[in-house]
């Protein structure tokens, strides 16, 4: 069996897979892959780094960061 491109990174993070060969998000019709692993790991670190909440973690960032690009793009509609 052929092993994939992937690394792990786990310096100041938990396990997280990359894999180099998957393309981000564009991020025009909300916040990007990247934005949302941020903010989840923002996350896991402020509930003080509770291992088994990642995916509790990765809903409540996306939830988060959604609301707030739905602000923005309401605000920029309002002007004009």
């Amino acid at each position: 069996m052929k092993s994939q491109n992937v690394k792990t990174i786990t310096q100041n993070a938990p396990n997280i897979i990359c894999r180099p060969d998957v393309p981000e998000e564009k991020g025009q019709n909300g916040p990007t892959l990247a934005e949302i692993r941020e903010r989840a790991f923002e996350i896991h670190t402020e509930r003080g780094g509770i291992h088994g909440c990642d995916l509790d973690d990765w809903r409540q960032a996306e939830h988060e960061l959604r609301e707030k690009f739905n602000e923005s793009i309401d605000g920029r509609q309002k002007k004009k």
